[in-house]
């Protein structure tokens, strides 16, 4: 039998004069003239069986429910099971006694034909509740629930004019409330919050900072901010876990400046941040690059007295890492351990990581045995960074001894450790063994995902295999994985890079009909092939078509643009490109102002390139290993030796680590230059950092010597690596 509101009040005034409750329409509990005695027994109206009032018969229902209750109760009792209203009379006549009318209740379900009513659910409920019995409450509530009852059992609770009182009412709603969070049902949590919030009852405030954590866990910021500000209209205090929860959302969506305008408001209504404040915050500046902001919260806590832990430093050194400030990271490692802040695994993770960015992997390396010495084991993500750290310098024998290693702790590799293998081979040409790989991972290892076929497919287009792409990506499609936009934009890529842009816009189409419209990276990807192919006409009216479908050229289009200018030998019409980039208020990139610096230093004008040097760094951007490559290389083609030695000091005084292509542009010149000791003592330098050197830096050591003395330079160079003198 389902009950409207409408239904429920009129069974109230129909009830009265069948069986009276008190005189006052507004009671907060239902009333009965009749109350059952000290024996429990049931001194009805005449209108109810004489048998209801048998107490031997009644506590044996209620003491053997598990039994045939045929052979305990009559059938004027059982009526209670088929009849709602009389379920609701016997409840209601033992409401003092809410463990006697919960064992009825149930009694009656467990009964064939037991008649659910939505009112006799709320009866028991008011009563449980009105008696401190939220455990059973919350029993009798997840049944509600799950009948899906709980609309209606809202509907009386929040109206005022039904029979139950204030107190129980909220004290019920905030019970549905949370079992609703438990359950992670959002919509159900913000319709009890809101039918409370409208009806004047105020939720607990652990139940609102419930509901903003699924909010937050969703991103769903701005429907959290409506239920925080509700919250505060409506006069229920935020507590710390409230400031904390909205704190996070706002940093996870990147949203700082509205975190530290709240972390003002929480001061200002007299309530004490926490440590978990602090590291939310922390964590969230450093997300966004606000170092120093971060780098002065961790101040601040250390006056308030709060604890520092690796969860106040581990994101500061992250972001310290990712930019390439590894003297400040490891600072940080060392002011850890003055505070009292033990380093965690994810501590020297993130600097391993740092360390292997700037391709100092043997520092990195030696982090392993001192996590050793703290009793800490490395994990997947320890090897899986050190991994990539010499896939990056091409150093695959450590990188798959590393992989042995990791296989022998009994750690097994993940699709992540195979993927930054394949991706070393494939970057040193080796797709044989990389394809290998990818069968080791289908034959017993975690199964390839579309990141393992898209980096074999880029590595085939580099090494202009077309078909061996075609096949991966066909390959890629039998095994059921849904190539994504990066997968389509790595076919495209290849294509262009071999001349067919007739079969780069076809994958272009093919990703249209996939759900995948062109977006700027694919706009940026096509103009850039184009450019590359001297298409530059082409290029420029793909540049209009990206303006009528709404998307802005950035940085990434301008430069693609500039450097086919450059590569034309038309330096003055990059440079009027360059500028136009500028008027229209977009920022030019590292890699933008390299290509400059390479063309201009290249052909000897060191002046503009020197111009643009400088440039970048007073507007904030900062230079690479690249930039300085192109640079000293300009200086040592202009025999400007001294300039190209204080560039070279200063990258790595600032943290920028010379890698094969600086030490061959050096080596190159003073052999030219007849300078023999300074590149013998620049090659044993390389060999003493672990970078390894390539053919072009032995042709440019090698090319000025007569055929005898090669064999005398092959043998010296061997004692060098071997450490003879």
């Amino acid at each position: 039998m389902t009950l409207s509101l409408r239904a429920s009040r009129a069974f109230t005034l129909k009830s009265r004069f069948i069986f009276p409750f008190s005189t006052s329409t507004h009671s907060p509990h239902l009333q009965y003239d009749a109350v059952p005695d000290h024996n429990d027994n049931f001194n009805t109206p005449s209108l109810i069986s004489d048998q209801f009032r048998a107490a031997p018969e009644y506590d044996a229902v209620l003491s053997n429910s598990n039994k045939n209750p045929s052979s305990l109760v009559s059938d004027h009792f059982l009526s209670a099971v088929t009849e709602p209203e009389i379920l609701v009379r016997v409840l209601n006549s033992v409401q003092d006694r809410p463990n006697l009318a919960l064992r009825f209740f149930r009694w009656a379900e467990s009964q064939p034909g037991f008649n659910r009513s939505e009112f006799a659910f709320v009866v028991i409920l008011e009563i449980l509740a009105r008696n401190g019995l939220m455990r059973s409450a919350y029993c009798v509530m997840e049944e509600v629930i799950k009948l899906k009852m709980d609309n209606v059992v809202i509907d009386v609770l929040v109206n005022r004019d039904v029979y139950v009182s204030s107190d129980v009412s909220v004290k019920l709603l905030d019970l549905l409330l949370w079992i609703f969070t438990k359950k992670s049902m959002l919509e159900r949590c913000l319709v009890v919050f809101y039918r409370m919030i409208h009806n004047g009852f105020l939720p607990d405030v652990r139940n609102c900072n419930r509901v903003l954590r699924m909010l937050r866990d969703r991103n769903m910021v701005d429907r959290a901010k409506e239920v925080y500000n509700v919250m505060v209209e409506c006069g229920i205090r935020p507590t710390v876990v409230s400031y904390n929860t909205m704190l996070d959302s706002f940093c996870k969506e990147g949203e700082v400046g509205q975190a530290l305008e709240l972390l003002l408001e929480m001061h200002r209504r007299g309530c004490s941040p926490s440590d978990v404040t602090y590291n939310v915050l922390v964590n969230g500046l450093s997300n966004k690059g606000e170092l120093k902001q971060a780098r002065e919260l961790i101040g601040e806590m250390l006056k308030l007295g709060l604890k520092v832990s690796a969860y106040t430093y581990n994101p500061l050194i992250r972001g310290y890492c990712e930019v390439g400030m590894l003297e400040e990271a490891t600072g940080l490692g060392e002011e850890m351990l003055t505070r009292g802040a033990l380093p965690t695994v994810v501590t020297y993770n993130t600097i391993m990581y740092g360390l292997c960015k700037c391709g100092r992997v043997s520092d990195a390396r030696q982090l392993l045995s001192v996590m050793a010495d703290k009793n800490m084991m490395p994990d997947l993500v320890s090897y899986n960074t050190l991994i990539y750290g010499y896939s990056r310098l091409g150093n695959l024998e450590e990188a798959f001894l590393l992989f042995d290693e990791l296989r022998h702790r009994s750690i097994g590799p993940s699709v992540v450790t195979y993927n930054t293998l394949i991706d070393g081979l494939c970057r040193l040409g080796d797709l044989d063994v990389a394809r290998q790989l990818k069968d080791d991972m289908i034959n017993g290892g975690p199964s390839p995902d579309v990141f393992t076929f898209t980096i074999l497919v880029r590595g085939s287009c580099q090494m202009g295999n077309l078909p061996l792409a075609e096949e991966l990506f066909d390959e890629m499609l039998r095994r059921g994985l849904q190539p994504d936009r990066f997968a389509y934009a790595t076919r495209i890529v290849g294509e262009m890079k071999l001349g067919d842009s007739s079969k780069a816009f076809g994958m272009q189409e093919e990703m249209l009909s996939k759900g995948f419209p062109p977006d700027l990276i694919t706009y940026n990807v096509f103009v850039d092939g184009l450019c590359t192919l001297g298409n530059l006409k082409e290029a420029s009216e793909l540049v209009q078509k990206m303006l009528r479908v709404g998307l802005l050229p950035d940085h990434v289009t301008y430069t693609s643009i500039i450097h086919a200018h450059l590569m034309a030998g038309d330096l003055k019409k990059a440079r009027v490109v360059f500028y136009e980039m500028l008027s229209k208020g977009i920022f030019p990139s590292v890699v933008t102002y390299t290509v400059l610096i390479h063309s201009f230093a290249v052909r000897g004008r060191l002046e503009l390139a020197l111009m643009y040097f400088f440039e970048m760094q007073e507007k904030g951007v900062y230079p690479n290993v690249i930039t300085y490559n192109a640079l000293i290389n300009g200086l040592c083609k202009a025999r400007k030796m001294d300039q190209a030695y204080n560039f070279f000091m200063e990258m790595q005084a600032k943290g920028i680590f010379a890698n094969k292509y600086t030490y061959t542009i050096l080596i190159n010149e003073n052999c030219n230059i007849g300078q023999w000791q300074e590149a013998l003592r620049l090659y044993k330098d390389m060999l003493d950092r672990e970078i390894q050197p390539d053919s072009c830096t032995h042709s440019a050591l090698f090319k000025h010597l007569n055929k005898d003395y090669k064999l005398h330079a092959v043998q010296h160079l061997e004692k060098l690596i071997g450490g003879g003198e």
